[in-house]
């Protein structure tokens, strides 16, 4: 059996360019180096243009980096090939949006059902069980059944969190989760992903501008001008 690593997530030099070889190409990251570790609740925090998105999506495996090595949960993602990169992502990496991405025409249960639909192939009673379980886990078991349409933005929020933990993830992505609500809802869906960090030992890289949120995290990432700084 393989052993779970401390670093749930090591960056090591990455970098990242783009238009390599050519008059214009433009590096965004010069050399990134972090680690993270499991169940810890980090904020990435920097000015726009700065690479947070960039990062985010390397991290994601969404894009390769130019250069440096990147590790998640024990894979060496520079070894695998698309097939690999695909399957870690689906099998270890979670994501929540600002814009939750809710299918509108499913139903909350639906939409986190989601992923394992995609993983498995085919729906099951076992499927729609652990989807239920999720979303009780976020205070919406009332509203299994209820479409995407019909729920608030925060409620609509919870219903991401739920899908995108529902292949347990070892690391969740949120990229700006509480910018699209209001401050009750933001306080809410955030006090959530912090419980679940902390009950389930998942851990979370949550790219924020909310500097009261950040310092509620455990550490803050700061990056600038493509170069982490704090």
């Amino acid at each position: 059996m393989r052993s779970v690593p401390d670093d749930v997530l090591s960056l090591r030099g990455i970098r990242k360019a783009y238009n390599p070889g050519t008059p214009l190409e433009t590096e965004v990251l010069h050399g990134i180096d972090m680690d993270v570790k499991k169940g810890e609740f980090c904020a990435v925090m920097g000015p726009s243009g700065s690479g947070k998105s960039t990062l985010l999506n390397i991290i994601g495996l969404l894009d390769r980096p130019t250069g440096g090595s990147l590790t998640i949960d024990g894979h060496d993602t520079g070894m695998l090939d698309e097939n690999g990169l695909t399957s870690l992502r689906g099998r270890s990496i979670g994501f929540v949006f600002q814009y939750h991405h809710l299918i509108s025409a499913f139903s909350a249960v639906e939409n986190v059902m989601m992923p394992l639909l995609l993983r498995r192939g085919f729906a099951d009673a076992d499927m729609r069980r652990t989807a239920e379980r999720l979303l009780e886990q976020v205070g919406l078991l009332d509203c299994a059944d209820r479409k995407a349409t019909h729920m608030s933005g925060g409620q609509q929020q919870r219903v991401a969190i739920a899908r995108a933990l529902a292949g347990n993830p070892a690391i969740v992505l949120a990229d700006e989760p509480t910018g699209n609500l209001d401050t009750r809802s933001a306080e809410g869906v955030f006090d959530l992903m912090r419980s679940i960090g902390r009950t389930k030992g998942t851990t979370f890289l949550l790219v924020t501008h909310n500097l009261d949120l950040a310092r509620r995290c455990d550490r803050t990432i700061q990056i600038v001008d493509g170069h982490v700084v704090a």
